[in-house]
């Protein structure tokens, strides 16, 4: 599936790409956006010891390496090195399971001023066979009725493929910075009352074994750390909803 980019402004859009040893999917990842006038492509180093830099650099992209682990700290280093002339920012993972080529049609109803915040969902239809482990399908399961009982929002999806205004961003002041990334941005975005709207992409199996749903070890620190942000923020959410927020 694939949409054409002409008639969406993206000049004023921003993609930041997590990138841990990803060089040969980023080989075929940055092309594909190189094609659409996006105002800036920031690939989020977070530690590779392949040829993620070349890759980027030789794509002509803005390269920023993080040492410190964890998906929120890269996605949080590519946020500081957003261009003044930014207004939407989009999230993306390098590993190819995204069809970039649907960012026009992820972003077009932000262009458009019809919501803030766009969330990929990956619908059973537009999934390929095995491009969902075990865990992300409970995770899809699980976390969406957190947040239904704990915000009273009907989520279907945490998709990491995501669009959202740079103000509002700004908004939420991320704090996570391992893997309750997206949720606490999703819970956040629903706290500050943004336009949110979810929007089906097709998913396709990875590239390269997964850092987080590949391993044991990171299927377990992914459920903690966001089981612990909706913990937290769960708690917290007496004090933060009854001071004034900043307007977006």
């Amino acid at each position: 599936m694939t949409t054409d980019a002409a008639d969406v402004d993206l000049t004023r859009t921003a993609v930041i790409i997590p990138a841990l040893n990803e060089a040969p999917s980023l080989g075929v990842l940055l092309p594909m956006l190189r094609s659409m006038p996006l105002g800036q492509t920031i690939v989020c180093d977070n530690g590779s010891t392949d040829d993620t830099r070349a890759v980027a650099e030789s794509n002509g992209v803005t390269w920023i390496r993080e040492p410190k682990r964890g998906y929120g700290a890269a996605c949080w280093a590519g946020m500081q090195h957003l261009a003044s002339s930014i207004e939407i920012v989009v999230f993306l993972d390098a590993d190819l399971s995204d069809d970039a080529t649907m960012l026009p049609e992820l972003v077009r109803p932000i262009v458009n001023g019809e919501c803030d915040f766009v969330v990929s969902t990956r619908v059973p239809r537009l999934r390929e066979p095995g491009s969902m482990t075990f865990p992300q399908h409970a995770a899809n399961i699980l976390f969406p009725i957190l947040i239904r009982l704990g915000w009273g929002h009907r989520f279907t999806d945490m998709g990491p493929f995501r669009a959202i205004t740079r103000e509002s961003l700004d908004a939420i002041g991320m704090h996570d910075r391992a893997f309750g990334w997206t949720i606490e941005m999703q819970i956040r975005a629903v706290e500050l009352g943004l336009c949110i709207r979810e929007f089906p992409v097709p998913y396709r199996r990875r590239k390269g074994r997964s850092k987080i749903s590949g391993t044991v070890r990171g299927v377990v620190l992914a459920a903690y750390w966001i089981i612990r942000t909706c913990v937290g923020l769960w708690l917290t959410k007496r004090r933060r909803m009854t001071r004034p927020e900043r307007p977006v």
